[in-house]
């Protein structure tokens, strides 16, 4: 498998059990099973993806080296990190009074810096590799904005770990002012990607093919934002008042200053979503191979969509709550459908597979002979490249045409020979 390509699995996997949490505080029994279904397979993908990234490091180095110092592929490192994400916030519902199991919060606050530590280890690292090489604009997509989508959730994940937090105890004004902090700085950084993404599309047109799907990853920032403040707003009214910061109001400001600013985060979320929906079917190339692109369909779209109930609950705005309904079952059925033709494109061998290319590179055991001819064969161009064992006198016979590479034959030297 290509190391850090499988996590988008998890992630849509993820996006489709927070969706379902927050249709109903107190789920059916039918849903409540579906939601730890979901929220299992979440951390059985995570593991195995855990695990294949870590035996590709030992196993493959110089692959794992290239898949981190490679810009382009280096932007998908930190979707494990994302993946941590949905698993914090699934084991908050379950931590929450009849979630089936009891964790202190002295746990989550654990795994909350954590998942802070994690984020920043692995985000300003990729930056600055990902900023030491230039980009050609005419290619960008929002995907490029992966690189600081780990701290973009970090409200979003404070916000739930206070959820099982007593709002008189001191660490919980550190978590929250912590996930403002690190939501304000996620978002402003992807904001800029986004204004570039906007300046792409004027000169190039809307994505076509892979990068169709890529057009949804810009609904996630401000989705995600627009929920995390709804979210931390709420527990700043409690926080601040239990620990008597800053003023008795203060709560209450926190509250309406964070809900009003996720009212207009929320409309460019909707907006980022039909603006790539619309073209959506037209651009987009349906080839089995390009699957695991289309997995950004289910992620970057959780935020608004959990975002639509929670504002359908602060105004008991019931069209909201329905719409948010609406947009879980979608989701559910759109994972259905991913999963489906990604576990077909894996029986066809169309994706997680290596190319004879950097299967020689990846090798351990140095040959010589084939990387002289893997190197001929890039620099052929248009022709049948085979290597084919020849005497040395029949390499000065054939001209030009041959390139002699030494050992290539036990008895005599091999022969690369081009063939139009």
């Amino acid at each position: 498998m290509k190391g850090i390509a499988q996590f988008p699995i998890g992630m849509g996997t993820g996006a489709v059990y927070v969706c379902l949490a927050g249709v109903d505080p107190t789920p059916p029994k039918a849903l409540h099973i579906i939601q730890t279904i979901f929220f299992f397979l979440n951390i059985v993908l995570f593991l195995l993806n855990v695990t294949t990234l870590a035996l590709q490091f030992i196993l493959y180095p110089r692959q794992a080296r290239r898949l981190v110092t490679d810009p382009g592929k280096g932007i998908f490192v930190p979707l494990m990190v994302l993946s941590f994400a949905t698993i914090i916030i699934g084991t908050v519902n379950y931590t929450l009074p009849g979630g089936g199991v009891n964790l202190s919060p002295t746990v989550l606050y654990a795994l909350f810096w954590v998942y802070i530590g994690w984020a920043l280890l692995v985000c300003f690292p990729m930056l600055m590799i990902w900023f030491n090489h230039p980009h050609d604009l005419s290619t960008f997509t929002p995907s490029w904005a992966f690189l600081v989508f780990p701290m973009m959730l970090a409200g979003v994940v404070a916000s739930n770990v206070l959820k099982v937090m007593d709002p008189a105890d001191s660490r919980s004004l550190g978590v929250l002012l912590t996930g403002y902090i690190f939501q304000g700085l996620g978002f402003f950084m992807t904001l800029f990607y986004i204004c570039i993404y906007i300046i792409r599309i004027m000169t190039t047109g809307f994505l076509e093919g892979q990068q169709a799907s890529g057009a949804f990853v810009a609904c996630g920032p401000p989705g995600f934002t627009a929920l995390a403040l709804m979210n931390l707003g709420e527990s700043a009214r409690d926080i601040l008042v239990a620990q008597n910061i800053v003023s008795p109001l203060a709560g209450e400001v926190w509250y309406a200053g964070s809900v009003l600013s996720a009212l207009l985060l929320y409309g460019l979320a909707v907006f980022f979503f039909a603006f790539g929906a619309l073209p959506y079917w037209f651009k987009l190339h349906r080839r089995l191979g390009e699957i695991l692109g289309c997995w950004a369909l289910t992620f970057p779209n959780a935020g608004w969509i959990l975002a639509t109930r929670k504002i359908g609950d602060i105004f008991n705005l019931e069209s909201f709550k329905i719409w948010n309904l609406v947009m879980t079952i979608a989701m559910c059925l759109t994972w259905l459908v991913l999963f489906y033709f990604t576990v077909l494109a894996l029986l066809r061998g169309k994706i997680f597979t290596a190319t004879p290319e950097e299967i020689l590179r990846d090798t351990r055991t140095k040959r010589p002979d084939l990387e002289l001819a893997l190197v001929a064969s890039t620099q052929v161009g248009v022709g049948v490249v085979s290597v084919v064992p020849v005497h040395s006198e029949s390499v000065r016979e054939r001209g030009s045409n041959t390139l002699a590479v030494p050992g290539a034959h036990p008895q005599a030297d091999g022969l690369m020979e081009t063939k139009a």
